[in-house]
């Protein structure tokens, strides 16, 4: 029996890259439901030809969320905290998935969430300020506080992202060329940053979906390597054929940047600088790499998208 899993925002990185993975293993035993605001899109109608069941949802829409849950084996919760910048209104979303999941009886839930900081930094901890009054990076805070809900309430699995590569192309985070040199500009340090493929998340969460009862209740991180700033400006420089230099901005620098998010991020990236071991070793590269076995490396994904990125 083929059995079907709702893919929350499955015409965005995430949601996408998992519906993508389904559909491109007819050998899977999954159908591809897809949830998303706008069915008439062209992402959607894309998805739609491929064989997927597209269904209308809104996550601020718990009725519409619990609908499109009927009859699912499995779910991929999501959020898009960089949609609306409110914590709040994530973790409503949070919620009205978790009322929909349990009311319609889904049997594996895979909720795609991050560290609540405040675990190792306290809001009394000076050594980043505190954000909106109650968080020190709000985008990974308000995730990992529903993590217990999800647990408690459904047959979850937390699924622990890193660092998206493609933030290079739409994050603003690639290269920049100065008196026509290229700089690669991070506030890392000389430390490790786990990061992945966007789509790669996909693949890795369709096989905790194989896994199936044995990754109920359990935390789960992924990456597709743990480069360092500098190596990852080698890598840009190997795919772009020429030099590119890697520059460690102070934190406190990225922080005031000034564009929207700024804090956030720059809270984000000390926060994985200063707890790198901890950090790293929540994301294991060889159980990444057995749950999706396409995992891409940062070369990988730097040569591959060298015509996105250059500058």
């Amino acid at each position: 029996m083929t059995r079907i899993i709702a893919v929350g925002g499955a015409t965005g990185a995430q949601g996408g890259g998992l519906a993508r993975a389904i559909l491109d293993d007819p050998d899977s035993g999954f159908a591809v439901r897809a949830l998303t605001r706008k069915p008439d899109s062209d992402p959607a109608r894309a998805l739609a030809d491929r064989g997927a069941e597209v269904v209308q949802a809104d996550l601020d829409d718990v009725a519409s969320v619990r609908a499109a849950f009927e009859g699912a084996h499995g779910a991929f919760c999501v959020t898009n905290f960089w949609e609306h910048f409110s914590p709040e209104r994530e973790q409503a979303q949070a919620r009205n998935m978790v009322e929909a999941a349990a009311d319609a009886g889904v049997s594996h839930v895979i909720w795609s969430t991050l560290e609540d900081t405040r675990e190792r930094v306290p809001l009394s901890d000076d050594r980043m300020p505190t954000l909106m009054g109650k968080y020190k990076v709000p985008h990974f805070d308000s995730k990992g506080e529903m993590d217990g809900l999800f647990l408690e309430r459904t047959p979850a699995t937390c699924l622990r992202t890193s660092f998206y590569w493609d933030n290079l192309i739409h994050f603003g985070m690639g290269p920049q060329r100065e008196d026509g040199a290229l700089f690669f500009s991070l506030p890392m340090g000389d430390a490790k940053l786990p990061g992945i493929a966007a789509s790669d998340i996909g693949g890795c969460a369709l096989g905790l979906f194989r896994e199936g009862d044995a990754v109920i209740g359990r935390t789960e991180g992924i990456a597709g390597g743990h480069p360092t700033g500098a190596e990852m400006a080698a890598g840009l420089s190997d795919a772009l054929g020429e030099p590119v230099t890697y520059r460690a901005l102070p934190f406190d620098v990225y922080r005031g940047l000034g564009f929207p998010g700024a804090e956030d991020l720059g809270n984000m990236f000390q926060y994985k600088h200063d707890f790198e071991e901890e950090y790293c070793a929540t994301r294991p590269l060889d159980r990444s790499r057995r749950l999706n076995p396409r995992l891409q490396t940062f070369r990988d994904w730097a040569a591959a998208n060298a015509d996105k990125i250059a500058v």
